[in-house]
């Protein structure tokens, strides 16, 4: 396995392992801060479930938008390996067959770490802003 496609996938795990502990903190957050608002929320619960709201929207755009650019980046560069097999195939050592399979995972660990980084960026630091407001404690 090469070195880069290795460090690829180790930070993909270490965001993955960030998200598993950063998301069911903030769920439970928020849902304690909604069980406790009951119905009539305070002006600061309203503007954190409407930031709530609007983070996932943002986030989802981000995600969708890095994902498309990643899988632009990845076409672009199947597409110039397959050129270059074509015009000058005493070139290539390894046959571009060969390079073309051993490129794909790697393509698809960058597509899936640019649709994971708006994500994980925003529920790790939704856990530590919401972990140092302490809503539960001031209740």
């Amino acid at each position: 396995m090469p070195a880069r496609r290795l460090r690829s996938s180790r930070a993909l795990n270490r965001h993955a392992v960030d998200m598993a502990f950063a998301v069911p903190q903030v769920i439970a957050h928020r849902m304690m801060r909604i069980a406790l608002a009951g119905a009539s929320p305070s002006a600061r619960d309203r503007a954190e479930f409407d930031r709530m709201i609007g983070e996932k929207l943002v986030a989802f755009h981000e995600s969708w938008f890095a994902m498309y650019w990643a899988a632009v980046r990845a076409s672009q560069q199947f597409t110039v390996s397959m050129l270059q097999a074509m015009a000058f195939p005493w070139a290539a050592g390894v046959s571009a067959r060969a390079r073309g399979r051993a490129a794909w995972p790697k393509a698809a660990a960058d597509i899936l770490g640019a649709g994971l980084a708006p994500i994980r960026r925003r529920a790790v630091g939704n856990a530590k802003r919401l972990r140092r407001s302490g809503v539960a404690a001031r209740r």
